[in-house]
């Protein structure tokens, strides 16, 4: 590693502040997981925004906390910065083996599989729930458990939908006093679950394209808003028929 990389640099900061500043001396990786968490949410934002300052930003903060881990570790003699870069070789070539001469190409989860030696559906982190549906997916498609096409998970997600449906038929589900039905529950999990694999196969990332809509409708709502106080439109009084009127002007209005 050159002695003027940008990580070395950064290294040199973090151990120059452990020396120099009260807070920076007494940090420790558990002190520090809040922000490496919230660090990561930032830069993902950032990358789905698409801003390029942003993201500068962002990458350097998270350089920032790669830093600190590893001049932790160096403290505690437990591994190098050259440790780490020698096992992501290593790792890179392993999952590559047909680009360095190693072996014929393999699927990337079977890849990870065979180094870990666990079960399929093994060793995923606590991801939220969205993704965590996404990967388990994937592990499963990983060895054949998967649709061959996206005719599959398009009739799942209708037949969940009817199965919500029949369950819901007679019911007085519009008031929210008190919880649903287990049931009901369940139903809606199977829901999101067929939805979400019928973006995998559509190639959509469900998160990315949720986090769209919900920009979507957050920018139309708002729209609704100026367009009711501008005519004296009371929201909270309007009813929905009032207020679908104004939403389909916003939406004609984009077009």
């Amino acid at each position: 590693m050159s002695q003027d990389s940008a990580l070395d640099r950064a290294m040199a900061m973090v151990s120059d502040l452990r020396e120099r500043c009260p807070w920076d001396r007494v940090q420790t990786r558990e002190t520090l997981r809040p922000y490496l968490v919230e660090e990561a949410l930032e830069l993902d934002h950032a990358l789905g925004e698409g801003d390029g300052a942003a993201i500068r930003e962002e990458v350097s903060d998270l350089l920032l906390h790669l830093a600190w881990q590893l001049v932790l570790a160096r403290e505690l003699r437990e591994f190098s910065p050259d440790d780490v870069a020698e096992d992501l070789e290593r790792k890179m070539k392993r999952r590559h083996p047909h680009l360095f001469d190693l072996g014929p190409r393999e699927r990337w989860e079977s890849l990870k599989q065979k180094e870990k030696k666990r079960g399929v559906l093994e060793g995923l982190p606590p991801l939220p729930a969205l993704l965590m549906a996404y990967r388990l997916q994937e592990r499963a498609a990983s060895v054949g458990f998967d649709w061959p096409d996206a005719d599959g998970p398009a009739l799942k997600v209708a037949e969940e939908l009817s199965e919500i449906r029949a369950e819901t038929e007679g019911r007085n589900d519009g008031k929210t006093d008190g919880p649903p039905p287990p049931v009901i529950v369940e139903e809606v999990g199977d829901l999101l679950f067929a939805v979400v694999n019928l973006a995998r196969k559509l190639g959509v990332a469900p998160d990315n394209a949720l986090q769209a809509a919900n920009n979507k409708f957050r920018a139309r709502f708002s729209k609704v808003e100026a367009i009711a106080l501008e005519r004296g439109v009371d929201l909270h009084t309007a009813g929905l028929e009032a207020l679908d009127v104004i939403w389909d002007e916003v939406k004609a209005g984009e077009r």
